[in-house]
């Protein structure tokens, strides 16, 4: 077994996970994520942690899914012994890894969304775990990344084996501004979007739930935007429930998508939005830091951390963004999606510039006017 795979199972147990003798541990491994299960059970072991390891297949969810579309459609909200196993877990772990990026894509978008809204409890009580995603670098998704399997595995653990300490050092100056500020001005050539961010609070996702982090990769910065008035083209593609969206743009009106376009994927964008009442609001906006990610993969988990980018998500709100007693956007889903702040560009905060072209303040390189 690569080295790799032990390290980034220490990783995972001892800086994200935080696990402590004694936790209930569910561990979720997709059919590819096999040797990553493997060496995150020995941790869990050594650790004094209490393992129950399930299987997470796209290929078994769309048996089921298929199976439902041609009988029984009518969900039953929250199953118990799905929703009892979650409540007596402590920390739960997603290894993702598939062998067929797009098995579920022909599964009716009406099947999938009443199994989304069915799942809102089981949802919410995961979230309500010390819950960490990750992936495990398989064949598939060197192919949908369009790399050779050898250099996919090299970009996972540049991305994942990071200095986290350091990286959250610096990310900590843009949680701080986020967190005294008021509004936000993204401007690109085919962008002028502004979103009020006036008494949330920034999480400095440092890949550890001790920041209310909860993905490996991680190295973003995010918030829950209270309003939302402008344009925006999100121009990195994104695939989702099998099918590639590519340059979405949506104008959006006292945080509502009122008008929306894409290239590709349209329909599904369509069938998103509709899911239900807050799947056309943003709830949340993200900037991406983690400079160990240097190109699109069409895997979210890493392309919305990449330097250079910003991610808005429509749908659900993180409630660790939000003043205490305050409901944020509901909804089933929570789909981000991205804008390439490379060139021409400008991310505003209160009226000063922070990031231009893709460079903070507090890099070498930012210049303070745009230069030809």
């Amino acid at each position: 077994m690569d080295d790799r795979i032990h390290d980034h199972a220490a990783v995972l147990v001892d800086w994200s996970a935080r696990i402590d003798p004694g936790d209930n541990v569910v561990v979720s491994v997709a059919e590819g994520a096999h040797e990553l299960g493997v060496a995150v059970a020995e941790a869990v072991g050594e650790r004094g942690g209490n393992l129950l390891a399930i299987s997470d297949s796209a290929e078994l969810s769309r048996a089921y899914l298929q199976g439902r579309a041609a009988g029984d459609t009518d969900f039953d909200d929250a199953p118990g012994h799905e929703r009892a196993m979650l409540e007596a877990t402590d920390v739960y772990l997603r290894l993702g890894g598939g062998r067929n990026t797009a098995a579920t894509a022909d599964v009716p978008p009406e099947t999938r969304q009443a199994a989304r809204r069915a799942q809102s409890e089981v949802r919410e009580a995961r979230l309500a775990t010390d819950w960490v995603s990750t992936v495990h670098p398989t064949r598939s998704l060197a192919q949908q990344a369009g790399m050779s399997f050898e250099a996919y595995q090299d970009f996972v653990y540049d991305a994942v084996l990071r200095d986290w300490e350091s990286l959250a050092e610096e990310m900590a100056q843009l949680k701080t501004i986020l967190d005294e500020g008021a509004t936000v001005h993204i401007e690109t050539p085919t962008t002028d979007l502004r979103l009020s961010i006036e008494n949330r609070t920034a999480v400095n996702s440092t890949a550890s739930v001790a920041d209310d982090s909860h993905n490996l990769p991680s190295g973003e910065v995010f918030t829950a935007p209270a309003d939302a008035n402008g344009t925006i083209t999100f121009d990195l593609p994104r695939t989702v429930d099998g099918t590639r969206l590519e340059s979405v743009e949506f104008t959006i009106e006292d945080n509502e998508v009122v008008d929306y376009a894409a290239d590709q994927g349209e329909a599904t964008l369509g069938e998103l939005l509709e899911t239900d009442e807050g799947a056309s609001r943003f709830g949340e906006l993200g900037i991406g830091m983690n400079r160990g990610i240097d190109r699109i993969t069409d895997r979210i988990l890493f392309d919305e951390k990449m330097a250079e980018t910003v991610h808005l998500a429509i749908g659900r709100a993180y409630d660790a963004c939000l003043p205490d007693g305050e409901t944020g956007n509901g909804s089933a889903i929570h789909v981000d999606l991205l804008a390439d702040m490379r060139t021409d560009s400008r991310l505003s905060v209160d009226g000063e510039v922070i990031q231009r072209n893709g460079i903070f303040r507090w890099e070498d390189g930012f210049t303070e006017e745009a230069t030809d």
